[in-house]
């Protein structure tokens, strides 16, 4: 899926790597004649791409970025108590990712274009709720269960759905 640049760095060997807004970096080389990004070459030419939008294949694989922190979770529900909010439609705001925790029974996990995907969750199989991607749940049965939100280490609490 598309997401924003919003920073560079350079990584060990002095590569440059593209921040992009779910939190996850992509190497941005430019080496002719396979991948040309000459703008990636110069301070100019990255400062330009700011905002631009780059293929993000760690989101599409579900990956909760190795520095995302956990900051805030919700309690714990159950197959009575989940707020009707998570059973519509919703998105996580930009940056703001989900860990989707069961601790008893099973919960299918819905998750619609761009990543439509569904999954069963249990106590095995947690579910990644990837930023600004529409989702729900659905109890299947008895269940309790359990939301961890993580974003940037050293961010602080953030709200954690969009409107």
């Amino acid at each position: 899926m598309q997401r924003a640049i919003v920073g560079f760095h350079q990584d060990e060997l002095g590569d440059w790597v593209a921040e992009l807004v779910c939190l996850h970096g992509q190497h941005v080389r430019h080496r002719p004649p396979f991948t040309l990004r000459p703008w990636a070459a110069t301070p100019e030419g990255r400062a330009s791409r700011i905002g631009a939008e780059l293929e993000c294949p760690r989101c599409d694989r579900f990956e909760l970025p190795e520095q995302a922190a956990p900051y805030r979770r919700t309690a714990i529900f159950d197959e009575r108590t989940v707020p009707a909010a998570l059973l519509r439609d919703h998105r996580t705001k930009p940056s703001v990712w989900g860990v989707i925790h069961v601790v008893a029974g099973q919960l299918r996990y819905i998750v619609e274009p761009p990543l439509t995907a569904e999954h069963v969750l249990d106590e095995a199989h947690p579910g990644i709720v990837v930023p600004e991607v529409l989702h729900r749940v659905e109890p299947l049965g008895a269940v309790r269960f359990y939301v961890e939100f993580h974003g940037a280490a050293g961010a602080g609490p953030q709200a954690p759905h969009a409107a």
